[in-house]
């Protein structure tokens, strides 16, 4: 590679952001300056996503605003319903929520860039609708009435996924994993709404291109890889015969390691608890033992951690989410920090357009195609 050039621009600082730190040395993982533990512990959804989009952490007052806020934005225009109809069953749900927002986009356009709070607060609550009125359409032929008036994020998706009442420990534990998913600096799907905002392109386009680049395996999915990966094994002896010949035939394990964090992801060290109290009130820790020795494997191993989509896979499966809707679940909580660095790319109001290192062929004349003749 030519001298100066990085693969990935891994350690390149693009950018500023007052957003969030990422394995900074003394401060960890924060939103705005609030520890991500804390935030999990303490605050809901609601209130993080008020912290990022809106800067502060809510009053009480202003909650209780931002939550009627969201709540009567919970229901879909009948032209979205209608293209959700007719999207095909077995298409890929994260397609399925890059139409839609692009969809939203065409019938509530932005307009001047002062309705970008408006269209950040429209998307948190619509999204969740937009995915869940496609799945039960298609998997039961249900058209659910996503105007639930339902404040709770968590609580309205599990509302429309599914005819039960929501349990309370359950709706709890969806709700911590969307506060620990809704932002994370620079990553790729963040750069590229960021890049996208560069352009002074709409805020819709902007998240469209976030969801876009969240879809690519090799930054989103890594949760539904780990069930998937869990599912496979009866017992925990199983798992370690397993996984010992999944690294030996040098296969990649997904929900371990991270680009950033060197020893451990702290929103793992949040969410594994979760999994373990959901699966023993369950009355089956079968799968929580399972990826227990997978990690003690892992770490013996490669020396590596799970990251925050391992733990997350068995908290999703307890919650009732289907596999397959675990990464667009991702989506409906980062779409709160994909707005934030919207925003904060939009003061600062300089294109991003980085330069690149040419490794192709010296100046050669051009041949006239009569005179062209195949390499030997």
């Amino acid at each position: 590679m030519t001298a100066g050039a990085v693969a990935g621009l891994a350690g390149v600082v693009a950018g500023e952001t007052a957003i969030c730190t990422v394995g900074e040395e003394g401060l960890g993982l924060t939103y705005r300056g609030y520890d991500i533990a804390a935030l999990a512990e303490q605050a809901t959804f609601e209130e993080v996503a008020y912290l990022l989009i809106h800067g502060t952490l809510p009053t009480s007052e202003q909650l209780g605003a931002y939550q009627a806020c969201l709540a009567g934005q919970r229901g879909l225009p009948s032209e979205l319903r209608a293209v959700l109809e007719v999207l095909p069953a077995d298409a890929d749900a994260m397609d399925v929520l890059r139409t839609g927002v692009s969809v939203l986009g065409t019938l509530e356009p932005e307009g001047a860039f002062d309705e970008q709070h408006r269209v950040a607060d429209r998307l948190v609550a619509a999204l969740p609708s937009i995915l869940a009125y496609w799945y039960r359409f298609h998997a039961d032929g249900t058209r659910v009435d996503t105007g639930t008036g339902e404040p709770s994020t968590a609580r309205h998706l599990l509302l429309l996924l599914s005819d039960d009442e929501p349990d309370e420990l359950v709706t709890r534990a969806l709700d911590v994993t969307l506060v620990l998913y809704a932002e994370h600096e620079f990553n790729a799907s963040t750069f590229a709404a960021r890049v996208a905002a560069s352009t002074r392109t709409d805020k819709y386009s902007a998240i469209t291109a976030a969801i876009a680049t969240l879809k690519g395996p090799l930054h989103g999915g890594a949760n539904e890889a780990a069930m998937a990966l869990i599912g496979r094994f009866a017992t925990p002896d199983d798992a370690e015969a397993g996984v010992m010949e999944l690294l030996a035939d040098k296969q990649l394990i997904m929900g371990f390691g991270h680009r950033v964090y060197r020893d451990s992801d702290p929103r793992s060290e949040v969410i594994k608890p979760w999994a373990q109290t959901l699966e023993a009130r369950n009355g089956d820790t079968t799968g929580f033992e399972v990826a227990e020795r997978i990690e003690t494997v892992m770490r013996r191993e490669r020396d590596l951690f799970p990251n925050l989509d391992f733990y997350t896979a068995l908290v999703y499966r307890a919650c009732g989410i289907p596999t397959d809707l675990f990464t667009p679940v991702f989506v409906l909580s980062r779409t709160t920090g994909w707005s934030a660095h919207v925003f904060e790319q939009r003061v600062v109001d300089k294109l991003v357009r980085p330069s690149a290192a040419y490794i192709g062929p010296e100046p050669r004349p051009f041949v006239a195609l009569d005179e062209r003749h195949p390499t030997p």
